[in-house]
């Protein structure tokens, strides 16, 4: 069999296998994502695979460059893709896919344990080096009462003397006025 041949028969596996599965994704028919663990696992991570034109007779290139495995240590991502290598090496010349997404699934613990999520912090710069602060949102106002705010104020958006006079006879009239007896 040549190597496209082993690659069509090996992509109808997968296909069958994941069918439905949230976990694999097909990017082309030559390259796959695979997530190990959760959405919501702090130690889950997205295998990108590759397949040479000589696959599987070579290596696939695995990567971790997806944006989902952006909190992962340079270090642990190094770990996991020399343990993969060793699978690779392994089982060279035969459709591996399969086996390399369960070996990972199998041994995520061991994988991820020494990860500690790397913690991005994005500050901004002004010309002189001062941080820039976050500034805080005003509350948004609709157009209805805007107008109402521009009515009772006047261009220097002072309040006219006696504008909330109804308010003080109502309340006058709650409480009763003085009593002069």
């Amino acid at each position: 069999m040549t190597a496209n041949e082993d690659q069509e028969m090996e992509l109808e596996a997968l296909q069958s296998i994941y069918e439905g599965d949230e976990c694999f994704k097909e990017i082309s028919s030559s390259s796959f994502q695979f997530r190990i663990g959760d959405l919501d696992d702090t130690k889950a991570f997205i295998l990108d695979v590759t397949w040479t034109e000589t696959y599987p007779e070579t290596a696939p290139e695995i990567t971790l460059d997806s944006f989902f495995n952006n909190k992962i240590s340079a270090g642990t991502k190094q770990l996991i893709l020399s343990k993969l290598e060793e699978q690779v090496e392994a089982n060279l010349g035969t459709a591996m896919m399969y086996t390399l997404f369960e070996w990972a699934k199998e041994n995520k613990v061991e994988l991820m344990e020494n990860h500690k999520p790397v913690v991005i912090a994005v500050t901004t710069s002004i010309g002189d080096g001062n941080t820039a602060k976050k500034k805080e949102r005003k509350e948004q106002l609709t157009k209805s009462q805007k107008r109402k705010i521009v009515n009772k104020t006047d261009h220097k958006g002072v309040l006219p003397r006696g504008w909330d006079w109804i308010d003080v006879v109502k309340q006058l009239s709650r409480t009763g006025g003085r009593d002069d007896e």
